[in-house]
């Protein structure tokens, strides 16, 4: 499970980033970006694009920095597939314009090159042409005349075309696909009917239905299995002569070319492992690329869980299921990274205590863990983003996601440090808190504690959230469906909540004082009831899992809290304004929600999240809607933000061993996506 961050919605790191106010608790490292290192690389669009530094790199051993260097080259092989998986097309569209791009002959200071770039961006930044968030298909604002010039003027071979089609065919084929609102309309369609039919990704051959895809994996399931594996993670399914057939993402398979060249890297990073139980996590993980074989998955998710003591880490693989409807496929993600090891300390107090927080959870006792298993968590610094993570990347993990695999050997949690400090940077002095905040209370409450309470949050969620509780004997994990994500992103989000605001933290020393919590606790309302608004186009329902558990929190606790009048709009000059009346009710009610959720989730009430998620998560306040639009207009800000990569460069000696790794971060966006397109595309054009 990711975290993912909202930069919309303040200008602060994560959830809440960049007021410039104090920091208490949190530990910088020494090597802290300089003050000339620029974070801001490019925008456009809604979309701004940044840089992260990576503190402590240079620190590492040699053995270590080749280590992170081979796990990088390993990051960036998996792009094709994310491309992929996201639009049969968008290879096709993605190699049309990056040819054009790169030869381009014509006057590019008209208004249909200057499109034509912030379209081709787009297409970079979401891997593909649907929107990375909100899912629905972005359109090109140059002209199908101008793309269809451009595409007839490319050298031969330049055009991705297929097998006996000609160039105007091509044009033909692509141009709906690109230009028409209908055609392929939603990445993810979560608002009714036959769910894999009105969703655009790639998961599911053509004319393969809901009910079939349902029926085909219900089948395969034993109620009575302990140890289930994740049925459908990493293959297509389609039809062939009318029966359905999985195509396995693997070595021989669907995708072999790319997974070729991650293996490659992974057996030479293999072969600098840091220690014995590293080696295995690799060795393992080799196998399951080779194989398609989904025990050897869970096998290499256990290894990699009982890794404790390396410093290098990473993810990388077919791994989070937000990219389909239904929940079952997982899109190919990657993250290279190592410990923090002072930053650490802070997560460490938080999961040497998770029997303690499970014990005092305000859920039934019949959901709650007897023994918490495996709690482990640490803050990591990223040395390079890949796949669904890149450039648009979560601020916090929590993996694996098999729930039998969490409960008897626990999960591995991470928060992202370095990336809330970039996006701390970055949204410095936007005057978002004077626009959207009630009174200099709430901002100054933002300034002083917003950011330790926004990681503490993220450790919280993390760390101890999504490892919480349990699922009833026989309950089926895949229960509820299209509704998971959402149920299971609000159940975490609403333990880190609730334990936000107690006592014990202040015990353990890790937040300043017994009130800063009410800096996150406004955040989080101003955010779910309002601010993140400004991601949804005007008219549209709220599509994206983490947005609807945000809504579906504060939704739910206004409208609960109406009679005793926690939480309020109030409107002055004009302005609708969120005011929190009672922060200690309000806790309640978090603690109220997190019992329900986590019932629904621990009996795999199907019914219960279709009607929770439907009366509080989707539906949108159109006149709200609009003024919030309007408001952060004025504020020129970007509601999204992604990032380059650093560059890694290996240096050898005379006897061609490598000596050094080198590190730097002067890599253009456009100069990085186009590179990477050179260098790291290996699939071919349609899969």
């Amino acid at each position: 499970m990711k975290k993912t961050v909202f930069i919309a919605m303040t200008g602060l790191s994560m959830l809440f980033a960049g007021c410039g106010g104090q920091r208490t608790n949190v530990q910088v490292q020494a090597d802290a970006a300089p003050a000339d290192f620029k974070y801001e690389v490019d925008e456009f669009a809604d979309l701004q694009i940044l840089r992260y530094y990576v503190p402590g790199f240079n620190n590492l051993t040699l053995q270590q920095k080749e280590l992170v260097y081979y796990l990088s080259m390993a990051a960036i092989e998996g792009r094709d597939i994310l491309f992929d998986q996201n639009n049969r097309y968008n290879l096709a569209i993605r190699r049309t314009l990056e040819a054009i791009y790169e030869n381009y002959k014509g006057d590019k200071t008209t208004p249909d090159y200057k499109e034509f770039e912030v379209y081709l961006k787009r297409v970079w930044f979401s891997n593909g042409i649907h929107h990375h968030y909100g899912e629905e298909k972005f359109l090109p604002a140059f002209s199908k005349e101008f793309f269809a010039e451009q595409v007839k003027a490319l050298p031969a071979g330049k055009v991705p075309v297929k097998d006996g089609q000609t160039v105007e065919q091509f044009i033909a084929m692509i141009t709906p696909v690109m230009f028409n609102p209908a055609v392929m309309a939603k990445k993810v369609n979560q608002s009714g009917g036959d769910l894999i039919a009105a969703s655009a990704n790639n998961y599911y051959g053509e004319g393969v239905t809901q009910k079939e895809v349902q029926d085909f994996y219900g089948a395969m399931k034993d109620t009575t299995d302990l140890t289930p594996v994740s049925y459908g993670l990493n293959s297509r399914l389609v039809k062939e002569n009318g029966k359905l057939v999985e195509k396995v993402w693997k070595v021989g398979g669907l995708y072999s070319p790319a997974i070729e060249r991650i293996v490659s890297w992974l057996e030479k990073a293999q072969a600098v492992a840091e220690n014995d139980k590293q080696k295995d996590v690799i060795t393992k993980l080799i196998a399951y690329y080779k194989g398609g074989d989904l025990k050897m998955f869970d096998q290499y998710a256990i290894a990699w869980v009982e890794d404790l003591n390396s410093q290098v880490d990473f993810v990388n693989g077919f791994t989070e299921v937000y990219g389909d409807p239904l929940g079952i496929k997982a899109s190919w993600e990657s993250v290279v990274n190592f410990k923090n090891v002072e930053a650490t300390k802070r997560t460490e107090t938080i999961s040497a205590n998770a029997q303690w927080f499970e014990d005092h959870s305000p859920v039934d006792k019949r959901f709650k863990k007897e023994t918490v298993k495996g709690v482990t968590a640490k803050v990591i610094t990223v040395a390079q983003l890949g796949g669904d993570c890149y450039p648009a990347t979560p601020i916090g993990i929590n993996l694996p996601n098999a729930d039998w695999i969490r409960k008897d050997h626990g999960s591995k949690s991470v928060t992202i440090e370095n990336i809330m400090e970039a996006y701390d940077a970055a949204g410095a002095h936007t005057g978002f808190g004077k626009e959207f905040m009630w009174s200099d209370v709430e901002i100054k409450s933002t300034e002083e504690y917003g950011f330790i309470t926004d990681v503490l949050h993220t450790d919280l969620h993390e760390c101890l959230g999504h490892g919480s509780g349990k699922l009833l004997p026989e309950v089926d994990p895949n229960a509820l469906g299209e509704f998971s994500s959402t149920i299971e992103e609000a159940r975490a989000d609403l333990f880190g909540l609730y334990f936000l605001a107690d006592a014990k933290l202040v015990e353990l020393g890790i937040i300043p004082n017994a009130d800063a919590y009410k800096a996150e606790y406004y955040k989080f309302m101003m955010n779910g009831l309002m601010t993140q608004l400004v991601r949804i186009e005007p008219g549209k329902d709220i599509e994206e899992s983490h947005m609807r558990n945000r809504q579906l929190i504060a939704r739910w606790v206004y409208e609960i809290g109406k009679a005793d009048n926690v939480v309020e709009f109030k409107v002055r000059d004009g302005k609708t304004y969120v005011v929190v009346n009672d922060y200690g009710k309000l806790r309640t009610l978090f603690g109220d929600l997190l019992a329900e959720i986590q019932r629904i989730k621990s009996e795999g009430d199907f019914n219960g999240a279709k009607a929770i998620v439907g009366n509080y998560a989707v539906k949108v306040d159109q006149k709200l809607h609009k003024e919030v639009l309007e408001r952060y207009k004025k504020l020129n800000m970007k509601p999204y933000k992604g990032f380059v990569n650093p560059v890694f460069e290996v240096v050898k000696g005379a006897d061609g061993k490598i000596t050094d790794v080198k590190i730097s971060y002067t890599e253009g966006y456009a100069d990085q996506m186009m590179r990477y397109s050179k260098e790291f595309s290996t699939l071919p054009t349609y899969n």
